[in-house]
């Protein structure tokens, strides 16, 4: 194993454990997990693997094998700057639980194509402390560290849709989350029998949330909230009402959220009654609200869209934050060499850099290898 090989090279010594946590697609269910609403997330192949070992003094140890160089030494939190964070993070907030310690990282998740790879790295890191330590926390309670990490320590106001599907998923199914109670059940994605695949479709427009659009949408969600006198958009119940209400962005921003939890709801329906072939209208009109409701789409994603659904895709949309990074669609397997022609020829008019295509199938959550 790469990161056991690194982890000796670099420290002296075998690590005392190593994890790997996932990415994540998110199905449909987009910008509702901060507002408290409903997520169908899986988690994919690809993801981050973890080697730590205790360290008797208070210093820190970093390795990435993403980061080429020496490991870096920090003998305080504050000296945490660029991907260290997102460790030093979930170091943070476990305080007196876990002193010094020496690790490594080791990801294989395509950067900036909108898979999550800091939740993965945090789900991880927390995940390998949580098991070295004998912490007890649950694998929620995991992803509720890594979030807060995100949140507290790095700045990027996310939900806990990306760390829950990290630490939670399994194999071959989808993770229905409620994002407020955090009650979450897993459901049945069999795709195969079906003869379909989700395609990712990376545009290799690397997106950046962190302090930017993101937070204004989140901060313009939680505006249209107070002024509706609710706790979150997810509580509106009297859609039409609301938006007489409202006007501009903070309008268009709670249409979405509140016609986008109703559309997971629906396809948590047609896939528990087996229904799988019928989900690609709700992939579509996810990515129609996202584009023009929340305005979070892009060029290449957009025309990705469209050129899958003429390809023959049964539907498709731009999951994750947006501002560049991946669509999904659902192809029947014989179409699948259609739709990324389709794709490739439509980036191509455009001018566009070509596109990645990665088949995506539900893999397993957060666990220890060794």
């Amino acid at each position: 194993m790469r990161v056991v090989e690194a982890f000796r090279g670099a420290f002296g010594a075998d690590p005392e454990t190593v994890w790997h946590a996932p990415g994540r697609v998110n199905l449909i269910g987009e910008h509702t997990d901060y507002n408290d609403g409903f997520v169908l997330p899986f988690a994919v192949p690809w993801g981050v693997t973890t080697a730590v070992s205790r360290r008797a003094d208070s210093t820190i140890r970093l390795l990435s094998l993403q980061a080429p160089g020496d490991p870096l030494t920090l003998t305080s939190h504050d000296q945490a700057t660029g991907w260290s964070r997102y460790v030093v993070g979930v170091l943070d907030l476990l305080g007196d639980r876990v002193r010094g310690a020496d690790i490594a990282v080791d990801g294989d998740i395509p950067q900036g194509a909108g898979l999550s790879s800091s939740a993965a790295l945090e789900v991880s890191v927390a995940s390998a402390l949580n098991d070295l330590y004998d912490l007890g926390m649950t694998p929620m309670e995991v992803a509720l560290l890594g979030q807060k990490a995100e949140n507290d320590f790095v700045g990027m106001p996310c939900g806990i849709m990306d760390q829950a599907a990290s630490a939670l998923c399994e194999e071959g199914k989808a993770l229905f989350l409620d994002c407020r109670s955090l009650g979450s059940r897993t459901i049945p994605l069999d795709l195969a029998s079906h003869g379909l695949r989700i395609l990712i479709i990376d545009t290799q427009v690397h997106h950046e949330h962190a302090g930017g659009e993101y937070a204004k949408r989140r901060a313009e969600c939680e505006s249209a909230a107070r002024k509706l006198g609710v706790p979150a958009l997810r509580d509106v119940t009297d859609l039409a009402g609301a938006l007489d209400l409202l006007q501009g962005v903070e309008r268009r921003r709670t249409m979405h959220v509140v016609t986008e939890n109703h559309r997971v709801e629906a396809l948590v329906g047609l896939l528990r009654a087996g229904a799988v072939t019928e989900i690609g209208a709700l992939l579509n009109a996810s990515h129609l609200s996202l584009r023009d409701q929340y305005e979070v789409s892009s060029p290449e994603l957009d025309v990705a869209v469209e050129a899958a659904v003429r390809g023959g895709a049964r539907g498709a949309r731009m999951t994750g934050g947006g501002f560049g990074g991946s669509a999904i669609a659902l192809v029947a397997e014989d179409r699948l060499r259609s739709v990324q022609d389709s794709v490739t020829s439509a980036y191509a008019e455009r001018g566009f850099q070509p596109p990645r295509f990665l088949p995506a199938t539900p893999a397993r959550g957060a666990h220890r290898l060794s």
